[in-house]
């Protein structure tokens, strides 16, 4: 990668786990009577063998991690948990009422905030609960995200005798100096004692959460992370940029300047060592930031073409209904997008007003589902295809004219009704997404939304 390149392409991109992407919804146009009158037919059009998808958001944490860019509240009152969880068994009762039949349920993630945060007892009480108003295919796929700090065996036990066999750990680097920084100090031995566990009792996918670009980071600080955890062999492993944000973040992100981060090459040569450790100990490369070993299921779902991408970030299966509870908790329900209010007294009081908490949305057209599934193949497969009836569509043409400068810098080939992603274009899959997002380019923010692409 050279330095021309990188400074061409460091531009601010969304990490599209959408299209349109949130800043782009015509929230405005969104209503929410249209979207309930949608959501019972999105329903019935799944098949016997198919499933929703449910994230449920969790949002407390302990302590504020100041790289951090998620919806959380920072407590260390426990007696929070009861209330919310009552509120989402509250809110899942309310989608029970707009299902035309009992729901079959193809996956579940709890994300945060820190799941783990929540008693085991709670947790179990959450997913009993829920899994009593539904059947859970055979199959299916259960995660969470966890803290090395506070997830005991009894979490997982607990989590596992539900059905969780997926369990996702936030390292994001292992160096002190970094960690203090950023204020989340976890020793490398809490690290192996969770996924000792976890093996232990019989989970069979540990994901590793690791960041490039985080402040006093150096390739030193990487390569001894990388190798720490090459000592576990996570099967999955998530290498993220640092979305440097404190325009939309807050505070959070402003105990540490600028000054602090490894900046272009600098950090582009982290994701490069990163990368190269991994590919060493045979993790390949299956998307944007994600690498599996050979014999995990998204590696596999990657081979095999069914791989898929969604709020929750990679699946190794497709869902065309997927339903988020919980505070800022995004729902998909194929033809529209919603989100749930973001403050968590609001959303708390509309599900107590039985309503369903919903503050925004989008209903997506025409255009937008046919952009969409580029953007996806794209992110997914490394490649999209379009027939005739793509051809004729004036966003189609548009893009196929920004991809010519991608070509020419030999980021894709452009074939008769193809494009595909080279070995030298996989880094910019952000970059090669923007060209298909025609509602970014009919109205370029003139302040900053994205972080850097690269």
């Amino acid at each position: 990668m050279t330095t021309t390149m990188l400074k061409k392409y460091q531009v601010a991109a969304p990490r599209y786990t959408s299209y349109p992407t949130v800043p782009y919804w015509e929230t405005g146009a969104f209503k929410e009577t249209e979207w309930l009158d949608g959501l019972a037919p999105s329903f019935a059009s799944l098949n016997n063998e198919d499933g929703i998808s449910l994230y449920i958001h969790l949002p407390f944490c302990e302590r504020l991690c100041t790289y951090c860019g998620c919806n959380k509240y920072i407590t260390v009152n426990h007696d929070h948990e009861i209330p919310y969880i009552n509120t989402i068994l509250q809110e899942w009762d309310l989608y029970l009422q707009h299902f035309p039949e009992r729901p079959r349920i193809r996956e579940v993630h709890l994300g945060g905030g820190t799941p783990t945060f929540f008693s085991p007892a709670n947790l179990t009480r959450l997913m009993q609960a829920i899994f009593a108003t539904a059947d859970v295919l055979p199959g299916a796929e259960h995660s969470f995200e966890g803290h090395p700090n506070n997830t005991t065996e009894a979490h997982m036990q607990a989590l596992y005798d539900l059905g969780f066999r997926r369990m996702s750990l936030g390292i994001q680097d292992l160096d002190l100096n970094v960690q203090t920084i950023i204020n989340r100090i976890q020793p490398f031995e809490n690290v192996r004692n969770c996924v000792d566990i976890a093996r232990r009792i019989g989970y069979d996918s540990i994901n590793f959460d690791l960041i490039y670009g985080l402040p006093l980071q150096t390739p030193d600080s990487i390569r001894n992370t990388f190798t720490q955890c090459m000592h576990l062999l996570p099967e999955r492993i998530s290498f993220y940029s640092y979305a440097h944000v404190p325009w939309i973040k807050g505070n959070g992100q402003r105990l540490f300047s600028e000054k602090d981060l490894p900046t272009g090459d600098q950090k582009r040569a982290l994701y490069e060592l990163g990368k190269s450790i991994l590919e060493n100990y045979f993790y390949k490369e299956i998307g944007m930031d994600h690498f599996a070993l050979p014999d995990d299921k998204l590696f596999q779902a990657a081979a095999n073409g069914s791989l898929h991408r969604n709020f929750m970030g990679y699946t190794d299966h497709r869902t065309s209904l997927l339903i988020g509870l919980g505070v800022s908790a995004i729902s998909d329900t194929g033809n529209a997008y919603t989100q749930n209010e973001k403050s968590l007294s609001a959303y708390q009081e509309k599900v107590r007003q039985g309503k369903l908490p919903v503050f925004r949305g989008h209903m997506l057209t025409k255009e937008d589902l046919r952009l969409r599934n580029h953007i996806l193949n794209l992110m997914c497969r490394f490649e999209t295809s379009w027939d005739r009836q793509d051809a004729n569509c004036d966003a189609i043409s548009e893009s196929l004219q920004r991809l010519q400068e991608l070509e020419h810098d030999g980021l894709v080939e452009v074939h008769p009704g193809k494009v595909v992603v080279t070995e030298k274009g996989k880094p910019y899959i952000r970059n090669i997404c923007m060209a298909f997002d025609a509602r970014l380019w009919r109205n370029v923010p003139q302040s900053q939304l994205f972080s850097n692409a690269v």
